[in-house]
């Protein structure tokens, strides 16, 4: 992720975001997925990093950029997963006294983590009448009926193109026949 081509400074200033800072606030925001953190680690503004991502010669920058950021996802969703397994350890206090703690789990997020990790057994059933399902068949079904007009124009194209080439070449007879004074056989 840090091997990346860092974005060229043709004029580099005393602030400017260096090679070496640049890679340092991929190091950061790959640790802490936090972008505001990051740039406050290595003494830049949010602003100055987002026009750099933007700049001519950004592609490297811009991709570790996003490769730091999904580390920072997958360190949220590892966090979320110990708290739904384990628990969150809460005091118990009764009249201003500790009486002592209980582990609370939090079935919510559970729920959410087995639709979205096992959604083919925890997960809604996508079937007809489901909105999600619909909206895919909509989609599908569309692109099907495009595919098929383009189709039936690509071949009503290559019909008219040859009938064209066929009467053109009939044209082009009837025109010799009458230059050498023969009739069309037939007539």
């Amino acid at each position: 992720m840090l091997d990346f081509t860092p974005v060229p400074h043709t004029n580099p200033r005393k602030n400017s975001i260096t090679p070496d800072r640049q890679r340092r606030f991929i190091a950061h925001l790959a640790a802490t997925g936090i972008v505001k953190q990051a740039a406050r680690h290595i003494g830049a503004s949010l602003e100055a990093l987002y026009k750099l991502r933007q700049r001519p010669g950004a592609e490297g920058f811009r991709a570790a950029w996003e490769a730091a950021v999904d580390c920072g996802i997958a360190r949220l969703e590892d966090c979320a997963l110990q708290r739904a397994i384990e628990g969150e350890e809460r005091l118990v206090v009764s009249s201003g006294k500790l009486l002592g703690t209980e582990r609370r789990h939090n079935e919510a997020l559970v729920m959410f983590l087995l639709r979205q990790r096992r959604a083919d057994r925890y997960g809604a059933q996508v079937l007809p009448g489901h909105p999600l399902y619909e909206r895919i068949r909509a989609e599908v079904l569309a692109e099907h009926r495009s595919a098929m007009r383009q189709s039936k124009d690509e071949v009503l194209a290559s019909l008219n193109a040859k009938l064209d080439l066929m009467r053109e070449r009939k044209a082009q007879a009837q025109r010799l026949l009458s230059e050498g004074g023969l009739e069309p056989a037939g007539k």
